[in-house]
C-alpha cells in the first residue's frame, strides 16, 4: 500500500529541515512526510471534504478521462481542471496521457498519514508559544 505522508510545520522549520538533508546532516526516514504544509488551514484548502471526496471518485471510478470525471462528478470542467492541476502540484493527483490524447487522473496514494506536531506556535511570530 502506498502512503503519503503529510507533516505540518513552520516555513522556517521546513527550511531548515531542507537545508540539513542538503548537507547530509540528516536523512529522512521512510516515514517521514514527503509532503509538507505550513498550516492545518493550508491543508484543508487542498484536502477539503469536497477534494477528498474527488480522489474517493477517481480511486473507485478510475475514469479515462476529465470529460469521464466531469460527467461522474458533476464538477464545472474549469473548476474540476483547476482543482485537478493545484493537487497535481502537490502530488495528490496525477494527469496522464490516455486514448487518444485526453488526461486520464489517476490518485497514486491509497492513503494519506498526516504527522502533526503537539508544538504551539503564535501565529504571528511563528516562534514556539512559552510552556
Amino acid at each position: 500500500m502506498k502512503i503519503l505522508h503529510i507533516g505540518i510545520a513552520p516555513y522556517e522549520d521546513m527550511k531548515a529541515r531542507t537545508m540539513a538533508i542538503a548537507r547530509g546532516e540528516l536523512k529522512p526516514g521512510p516515514d517521514d512526510p514527503k509532503l509538507w504544509f505550513t498550516s492545518i488551514e493550508s491543508l484543508a484548502r487542498v484536502l477539503s471534504d469536497k477534494n477528498r471526496a474527488l480522489l474517493d471518485l477517481i480511486i473507485e471510478q478510475q475514469p479515462k478521462s476529465l470529460a469521464e470525471l466531469e460527467s461522474l462528478s458533476g464538477r464545472a470542467k474549469s473548476n474540476l481542471s483547476r482543482t485537478l492541476k493545484s493537487m497535481e502540484r502537490f502530488g495528490l493527483v496525477e494527469l496522464l496521457k490516455g486514448d487518444g490524447g485526453a488526461l486520464r487522473p489517476r490518485v497514486p496514494y491509497e492513503e494519506i498519514r498526516l504527522d502533526l506536531p503537539m508544538r504551539h506556535y503564535h501565529a504571528s511570530l511563528l516562534t514556539p508559544a512559552p510552556v
